[in-house]
């Protein structure tokens, strides 16, 4: 990987690890509905991309999926997860996106694996089985199963990124942001309740959450992922 590439990607994560803090504090601190939140979030990211949505791509299922993985079910997932894990618990977990991503990629995209990128797998296993472990064997709480289950939808959205051509990464950030919104909003209003009286609550401090979330964190964030997942392995990235 060129140093520029791996100095971008590292910037990106920084970002995504300062996501993780703020979404912790809107979903369980200000006590803002996660799915109302993501909700809101991919709004955002949908009205900044809404030039890019068209021309469709074709054939456009794979942009509905990779978007129903990606974004409604990984991101919601997530926030439901954080309202009962801690962010840095999460961030660990999260980690196993690493070994399946790779899994993935060997199956699906006939990607090879050598010794050094073993090696970091193994460690990122290793510091998942750290936080699952108590004296009285692996334990994970349901906040921790969500995440998990979160870190696997998105490295199989990540996987299927790689088997899409002819695609720019800013349209891959459209169809995601469109195709999760109408889902979350479905979701927030079937499950959940007092979203307006909450966000009302959090105030300034919210929309600010969002804006970031929704423009720094995927616009700008993932869509400059998507370009280095285009360029580069996926197990590597």
């Amino acid at each position: 990987m060129a140093l520029r590439d791996l100095g971008l990607l590292i910037v990106i994560c920084l970002v995504w690890a300062l996501n993780t803090i703020v979404s912790r504090i809107v979903v369980a601190d200000w006590q803002v509905p996660p799915l109302f939140y993501a909700a809101c979030r991919f709004a955002v990211v949908t009205l900044a991309t809404l030039p890019w949505l068209l021309p469709a791509p074709r054939p456009t299922w794979p942009m509905i999926v990779i978007g129903l993985l990606v974004g409604f079910g990984s991101f919601g997932l997530f926030f439901v997860g954080l309202q009962t894990t801690t962010p840095s618990e999460a961030a660990v977990i999260v980690q196993l996106g690493v070994p399946i991503t790779t899994l993935l990629s060997v199956a699906m995209l006939g990607e090879t694996i050598r010794w050094r990128r073993g090696l970091g797998i193994a460690l990122a296993f290793a510091g998942v089985m750290v936080v699952m472990w108590d004296p009285a064997g692996l334990h994970l709480s349901v906040g921790l199963w969500l995440v998990a289950l979160s870190a696997f939808m998105g490295a199989l959205g990540t996987v299927l990124i790689k088997q899409v051509s002819d695609v720019k990464p800013l349209q891959f950030q459209a169809w995601v942001g469109f195709v999760s919104l109408w889902p979350l909003i479905v979701c927030t209003l079937l499950l959940e309740q007092g979203q307006v009286g909450q966000a009302l609550i959090a105030g300034w401090p919210l929309l600010g959450a969002v804006l970031f979330s929704g423009l720094i964190v995927s616009v700008v964030g993932h869509t400059r992922f998507f370009g280095l997942l285009q360029r580069y392995d996926a197990n590597l990235i």
